[in-house]
Formats: C-alpha cells, sequence, structure tokens
C-alpha cells in the first residue's frame, strides 16, 4: 500500500489550543483511498470498469465530471466545519495554478473545489491533499458529505457550546462508515452553536443546535436540540425536532440511529425521492421518529456504537465562548442590521464584517470573497495573514472566509492586507454578498449561468448606490436542485428556459422572503418569472424599496408582509417580464458569459447518480 506521509509540520501544530493531528487510522484509510483510486482509474481506462460503475466510485471519492465532457473533472476537497489552516491554503494556490485554471470555488457547504482537473491526474492531487490531512473522500456521492458547522463556533458570544469538537467527532465518525458508503442518496449533517442557527440546521437531514435545559436542582445542563428530514432540492422540507433535549452522551448515537433509518428505508430504485425528506412523508413523522428513537437505544450492542463523549471532546473541550463584560456582542445570523456609519474604507469594513463580544476579547473578521471564488495570489496572501496572525481560520456558508482570535489592535493591519488582496471589501452581511453556484459554467444539469447573473446583480447594486444595504440575502441557482439555496435566502433565483418570439431564452423564477434562523425556517414564495436579463434590475428596485422604506431594525420578511406580501411586490416589477424581439435585445437571447444564443444543454445529473 502506498504511505502517505502526513506533514510533521502539521502533526504538531496546536490552533486555538487545540491539536489538529490527523489520527492514524483516517490518514491509513485516506492512504487506501488514493492506492484504490489509481487502480480503478487505470481499469476504466483500459475498458474493464464501464462508465456507470466508475462513475459511482469517482463520485464517492469527490470527483464530478463537468459539463465540457472529455476528462475535465471538478475535484471537491472536504473542509470539515470549514477549517483551514495556513499550509493548506499555500497548498490550494498550487493546486489552482498547476492543476485547475488558477483559482478555487467556495461552496455552500464549507468545501473548496477545483475546476478543469485532468482526470489522470487525480492522483496526484489526492496525494498532495493527504500530505496536509485533506481528503476528498465522501465530498460527493450517496455518502455522508462534509459535516458543517458555525464558522464562528467558540468565537460567538451567543453559543450555548462550542461545537467545534463535536463537528470533528462527527466527521471522524462517519468518515468510511460501513453505513455511509452507498446510502440511497446523499446525507448532510450540519452543527449549530445557538439558536441564531448561523450554520443552517433546520435544512439539513441531521441538523444538529446546541442549547441548555434547567434542572431541577437550579442548575443549568448545556447540550442539544436534533432536527431531522430537512431538505431543499426542487421540493424543500423543513427538518423537524426530534426530541426537546438530547444530552451530550448521546449525541453520536443519535445521528448515527438516524443515518441508520436512513440506510433501512430510504427509496433506492427513485433516486428523485430518496432522500430522507421523502421517507418522513411516506412513512410519517411519528414513525421515523420513533424508529430513531429505537435505533439509539438499542445501538449499544453494534459495533459502530460511537460511545458516549467523544474523544476529541474531551481532549478539545467544548466550553462556550462566552460574553464580554465591556463589549456588546455583535448581532448575527440573517437579517443582520448591519449599518454603515463612515466614508472611510477601513471604518466600514470593520463596521460590516467585525464580530466582537466573546469574554476573551479576541474579535473575528470576514474576508470578503466575490463569488466565493478565490485566486492562487489570494489563497498564498491569505496563507500568509494566517501565519502573520497566528490566527484561526475558517469557511462560512456564504462562501468567504472568517479570520478568528485576533486582537482589536491587529484589525487595521489585517486590513490592510486583505486590501492587497482585494478581499477587504465590506461585504459580509450586506447586499453585495451574492451567493451563486457554479451553474451553467461547469455544472452537469445546469440551465443558466448563474455566476454571471450574481455578477451582474453586484454590478447593478454598486451602480445604484445599494451595495451596502445590510440585512438582505440574495442566493442563486442556476437549475431547481437549489445548490445555491435559493430557497433560504431574501431573494433568490432559480435558472428556467424561457421561450420568447419563437426562441429560446435564458430566464429565472424569483422569489421572496427565504429565512433561517432561531430555530425556524421559511422557504421563498414564488414572486414573477424574469428574462435573466432583466433579473439585476428586479434586485435593484426590491433592494432599493427595503432601504427606502424599512423601519428601525425590521427584517425583509416583515417588511414584504407590511408592504402587502410577495404578489404586491411581484406586481410592481411585472413590466420586467417582457422580452423584447430579438432585432431590438438580442443580448436577452444570450446568457451571461456566453457569445452564441442560448441553448439549453442539460448532461447526466451526477447529482443524482
Amino acid at each position: 500500500m502506498t504511505t502517505i506521509e502526513i506533514d510533521p509540520d502539521l502533526a504538531k501544530r496546536a490552533q486555538s489550543g487545540r491539536d489538529f493531528t490527523i489520527p492514524a487510522n483516517i490518514a491509513a484509510d485516506i492512504a487506501r483511498d488514493i492506492e484504490k483510486f489509481e487502480k480503478m482509474l487505470a481499469l476504466h481506462l483500459a475498458g474493464e470498469i464501464e462508465d456507470d460503475t466508475f462513475r459511482v466510485f469517482r463520485l464517492n471519492n469527490g470527483i464530478y465530471g463537468q459539463r465540457q465532457g472529455g476528462t475535465n473533472q471538478m475535484v471537491r476537497v472536504k473542509a470539515p466545519y470549514g477549517r483551514l489552516n495556513a499550509d493548506q491554503l499555500d497548498l490550494f494556490a498550487r493546486v489552482a495554478d498547476e492543476y485547475s485554471r488558477g483559482w478555487g470555488h467556495i461552496t455552500t457547504r464549507q468545501n473548496f473545489q477545483f475546476h478543469y482537473v485532468e482526470l489522470t491526474r487525480v492522483p496526484d492531487l489526492l496525494r498532495e491533499f493527504a500530505t496536509l490531512g485533506l481528503t476528498t473522500r465522501e465530498a460527493c456521492g450517496d455518502t455522508v458529505r462534509n459535516v458543517q458547522g458555525c464558522h464562528l463556533a467558540g468565537a460567538c458570544p451567543y453559543e450555548k457550546l462550542d461545537i467545534t469538537a463535536w463537528a470533528e467527532a462527527a466527521y471522524r465518525h462517519f468518515l468510511h462508515h460501513p453505513f455511509a458508503q452507498r446510502l440511497p442518496r446523499k446525507f448532510k449533517i450540519n452543527f449549530s452553536g445557538c439558536e441564531t442557527d448561523c450554520g443552517q440546521a433546520m435544512f439539513n437531514d441531521a441538523g444538529v443546535v446546541a442549547v441548555t435545559r434547567t434542572l431541577e436542582d437550579g442548575t443549568t445542563e448545556a447540550g442539544f436540540r436534533v432536527f431531522v428530514g430537512g431538505g431543499l432540492g426542487a421540493n424543500p422540507h423543513a427538518a423537524l425536532a426530534l426530541e426537546e433535549f438530547t444530552p451530550r452522551e448521546e449525541l453520536l448515537p443519535t445521528l448515527e440511529a438516524i443515518l441508520r433509518i436512513f440506510e433501512q428505508t430510504g427509496k433506492r430504485k427513485n433516486k428523485l425521492r430518496a432522500r430522507l425528506k421523502w421517507v418522513i412523508q411516506e412513512l410519517g413523522w411519528e414513525e421515523v421518529q420513533e424508529r430513531i428513537l429505537t435505533s439509539r437505544r438499542l445501538l449499544p450492542g453494534s459495533s459502530s456504537w460511537p460511545g458516549g463523549i467523544p474523544d476529541v471532546v474531551e481532549a478539545w473541550g467544548d466550553a462556550p465562548a462566552g460574553v464580554s463584560a465591556s463589549v456588546a456582542p455583535t448581532v448575527m445570523g440573517q437579517g443582520t442590521p448591519v449599518a454603515l456609519r463612515s466614508t472611510k474604507s477601513y471604518d466600514r469594513w470593520e463596521q460590516a464584517n467585525v464580530v466582537r463580544g466573546t469574554a476573551n476579547g479576541t474579535v473575528s473578521a470576514h474576508a470578503w470573497s466575490r463569488l466565493g471564488d478565490v485566486t492562487s495570489e489570494q489563497f498564498r496572501g491569505l496563507a500568509s495573514i494566517t501565519r502573520e496572525f497566528d490566527a484561526d481560520v475558517r469557511i462560512t456558508n456564504r462562501q468567504n472566509l472568517v479570520f478568528r482570535d485576533l486582537t482589536e489592535e491587529q484589525l487595521p493591519l489585517l486590513f490592510e492586507r486583505l486590501s492587497a488582496i482585494g478581499m477587504a471589501e465590506a461585504g459580509a452581511e450586506l447586499s453585495r454578498d451574492v451567493v451563486a453556484c457554479p451553474g451553467a459554467d461547469t455544472c452537469n444539469i445546469a440551465v443558466t449561468q448563474s455566476r454571471g447573473l450574481a455578477d451582474a446583480i453586484g454590478v447593478a447594486l454598486e451602480e445604484a448606490g445599494l451595495g451596502e444595504v445590510g440585512g438582505i440575502r440574495t442566493n442563486i441557482s442556476g437549475c431547481t436542485n437549489s445548490c445555491g439555496q435559493h430557497h433560504v435566502s431574501d431573494i433568490g433565483f432559480f435558472g428556467a428556459e424561457r421561450r420568447a418570439h419563437g426562441k429560446a431564452a435564458p430566464g429565472y423564477q424569483m422569489l421572496l422572503g427565504g429565512y433561517v434562523g432561531q430555530e425556524k425556517i421559511h422557504f421563498g414564495e414564488k414572486a414573477l418569472r424574469l428574462p435573466a436579463k432583466a433579473a439585476p434590475q428586479a434586485v435593484v428596485r426590491v433592494v432599493g424599496r427595503f432601504n427606502d422604506e424599512r423601519q428601525a431594525g425590521e427584517t425583509f420578511r416583515s417588511w414584504i408582509e407590511r408592504a402587502g406580501g410577495t404578489k404586491a411586490i411581484a406586481a410592481t416589477l411585472k413590466d420586467l417580464d417582457e422580452f423584447p424581439t430579438p432585432e431590438e435585445r438580442p443580448d436577452f437571447y444570450v446568457d451571461y458569459d456566453e457569445t452564441g444564443p442560448f441553448e439549453v444543454e442539460i448532461g447526466d445529473s451526477e447529482c443524482a447518480v
């Protein structure tokens, strides 16, 4: 078996007081994964393994085919709960230059992915990742996907528990888990440290939120509330609370019990209705709930029982960050009422991108990534910053990065360093922070160029002087599958083909009022369909009205209700749902970032394999 040498500095390094050594069993498993991938690839190229069989294997190892066909691949590398270190960021810079096209893309599930990787070079790339403890294993396919966690875990003044070690424990337990290798469909786990739910637990198969309860003797116990069966896609479902309170020692057994019930009951013959949310719809919530609790009760008899408190939690601890006695906590979550009160660039960045209020006096600061893209030069800059400031860095689910464990005195210099690499825009939680999936740029099943629309919306908002409106989020997906999470944003779009004057044209369905937080979830309501080229103006109008009409501290959802509801707002945009003739506006029949006439080209859905 090929041996992967883990960087000795990585094995010794501690970040934020936690040992990030790669466990020996995981390192050995990753090495075996790569050796097997190389063998399977050789057999496939020799024609001894058919395409469909190799595709399933490839996906389980985090390698997606691209729209361009041939041997172009997208490689998705997992970053459990978004954690990264300086060496990994440096490696990403080299990967972007030597294997990809000069940049990497942040996903909404805290992964990085690199496009246009030649299939025959994948084994070499996997070995490079492995030297720094990274793996692509189960980043795709019908597996337990990357375990997500709040990017401010351990640095949030509102958290009930620091969920970092718990997310790490879940990642370690389910990687290569025997029940997680060929599930009916993908299975997603998410952790949030408090009910603000910055980690977005409410639309995952298993969403975990740290909570507390008061015991009979008046003391307080910290634990979790576990939500089950959430999902987005073309048919979104809200997750349901399994029980009021799950003790810490029962958390991992609970997650395994949920996984086991899904593995046993998911519909393998119909991939479109195979997720856990459909099991709940068919069997009923009470039946699924009973099965999960029964499975958990009997789990100690299983060889894969995870035990009580995981070793990594005992070693790292999970005490909450606590609240500072001298600094008021920064409000976080969807609808954050950011207010920029200065004309100076540094002040505006500090007001929008810095989080304060933890008991230890440290601060956190966001580095804004336009469209979720990070160039090789930016990767190197981020790595240098991480070392210079001795910071902990994590990926956010809005396609940005956040530096933690900073001091107030470091902020001006950090702003200078981020400015030098173009990542110091006051963007976090502001209207310019548009999220988009890769879309038809590389995805087989995307209908439209969602990234192009996201860029056009950003430009339109800036030109209208509305790029820095706080408390409003826009998310875009290139199809109905919601990889861009359009269902849970204030303004959402998903791509669709339109027909006008006898021609095909790129279009979008606009949704309004999506929200996730406070252990609640509201899916956006359909407003109206729009030509792709009219969507930026629709956003400008809605954001402009919200900015002009909202009351102090008012959320976007509250404003919609006060303005008469989604239908009333849609009525004011109806004039935008008009297609000029191809002779009048030929650009309406060409998608963003394209040069020829719009044409829907949908390949095989690797998402549903």
